[in-house]
């Protein structure tokens, strides 16, 4: 981590991650590379569903390849870089072919190193095989719900799911959350954890690096008038006044299931997340 001086009050408290330690490349490759227009919490209607969103720094999108098809050609990287739009780092892999893909790296790998995708690859980091040929006890990321549908589970930075069992066609995993969820064994995974993990322990410091990413304020309920939010009005500090807490529609939360009761993906469902 990267501390500084404590030229004002804010920069105190700031820490922030050494990039030039951990990067060895500041501009992207650019056929990989759009721009967009981000929807910062709108809807179609230019509606806000999403509150505390909005402004930032403009970003550009790469194209970081979840489908994993290139099985059985190694690749090898050439760069490890920043992506604005997640959490983990990305390398640039150039395939044996003369193809070149971002993927999400783990952690452990450098510039020069090989990967590759194939149910006979051996269990070093950054390899894909599918579950059904990983080992009880692995780490994985960058996990398939379905055969061929791409990564979908565990991909922030420094998350990692483990392989409990394979049995009946699924294999039973225990994922960040510490929920145990089934996932059909035919779907393929990374081996390792997401880079990047002291991304953590960053330290904001102050308001305007929050809106740098496109983080608007929150205001608390209590501070609103009466029509706002159950919890407005009052003179002075005042308590919220309602048996259960709610949201600023009325919605109680703080202990109600929110999960659907009929969702699809109740039965892969092993044990539920424990509360913290």
């Amino acid at each position: 981590m990267k501390s500084y001086r404590p030229t004002t009050p804010s920069r105190r408290g700031t820490t922030g991650l050494n990039y030039r330690e951990l990067l060895t490349k500041s501009e992207p490759f650019k056929p990989l590379v759009q721009g967009g227009q981000r929807h910062v919490g709108r809807n179609s209607a230019g509606r806000i569903t999403v509150r505390h969103k909005g402004g930032g720094h403009k970003r550009r999108f790469r194209d970081v390849d979840f489908k994993y098809d290139k099985i059985g050609v190694p690749g090898r990287i050439e760069s490890i870089e920043y992506d604005p739009n997640r959490t983990g780092f990305i390398g640039l892999i150039l395939y044996r072919d003369g193809a070149r893909r971002y993927m999400l790296l783990p952690k452990t790998l450098k510039v020069g190193d090989e990967v590759l995708t194939s149910d006979t690859a051996t269990l070093t980091p950054g390899n894909r095989l599918p579950l059904q040929k990983i080992p009880v006890g692995t780490f994985v990321y960058n996990i398939e719900i379905e055969p061929k549908g791409g990564a979908k589970l565990v991909r922030s930075a420094g998350s990692f799911a483990q392989v409990l069992s394979n049995d009946a066609g699924y294999t039973s995993l225990r994922l960040p959350s510490s929920e145990v969820r089934q996932v059909n064994e035919k779907a393929w995974a990374s081996i390792g954890t997401v880079s990047n993990d002291e991304q953590k322990l960053v330290s904001l410091g102050k308001a305007g690096r929050s809106r740098w990413l496109g983080i608007r304020p929150t205001v608390r309920g209590s501070a609103m008038n009466p029509v706002d939010h159950p919890y407005g009005g009052g003179e002075g500090a005042q308590g919220r006044g309602t048996r259960r807490p709610k949201t600023m529609w009325g919605k109680i939360t703080g202990g109600r299931k929110t999960r659907r009761a009929k969702k699809y993906s109740n039965v892969f469902v092993v044990s539920r997340r424990v509360k913290k």
